[in-house]
């Protein structure tokens, strides 16, 4: 598995993903050629024998204190593998190196498969939004997690400030 960061070349091969993966409601190229070369996020692909097959995506302002998963595809013949979940993990970190505390996502209510590894990583669903998904009309559900403590990031963070926001 090989898991690289995201360039502008990569444009026309996530976008390929990106329209099987969602025939309905896929982000055009602009925005996504945007998101690619946005300061605030950071976009990874997984290839496999010189191929991309999964790209991700999540929006965490250095310094700010949550961060959204913006988007994870992959092409059919390789979910299930385990690649998601490494993928997501890797977006995750890229948010705590940024200094994020909680990570935001939405999923389909009618994708049990992504919801289910959402949930074993440890997000919790907070909310629901009726007919996010157009022109599906599926909902979106809304889930958190929150990120192991970013000391690293900003070392003006004490044990008592931990400390501190654990007893609030």
């Amino acid at each position: 598995m090989t898991v690289r960061p995201a360039t502008s070349d990569d444009l026309d091969a996530i976008m390929a993903i990106e329209h099987r993966s969602f025939p309905t409601d896929a982000w055009s190229s602009e925005t996504m050629a945007v998101e690619l070369a946005s300061p605030h996020g950071c976009y990874l692909v997984d290839e496999h024998e010189g191929s991309i097959i999964g790209y991700g995506g999540v929006r965490a302002l250095v310094g700010a204190s949550d961060a959204d998963i913006q988007t994870i595809a992959f092409d059919a013949e390789h979910r299930g593998a385990g690649r998601g979940r490494a993928l997501l993990r890797a977006l995750l970190d890229a948010a705590v190196e940024r200094g994020a505390r909680e990570v935001f996502l939405e999923v389909r209510a009618d994708n049990p498969s992504a919801e289910g590894l959402y949930r074993s990583e440890g997000f919790e669903e907070i909310a629901r939004r009726p007919r996010y998904y157009q022109p599906d009309d599926v909902d979106a559900i809304v889930m958190k997690l929150v990120l192991p403590h970013p000391r690293s990031v900003d070392p003006r963070i004490t044990d008592a400030d931990v400390a501190k926001e654990a007893s609030e």
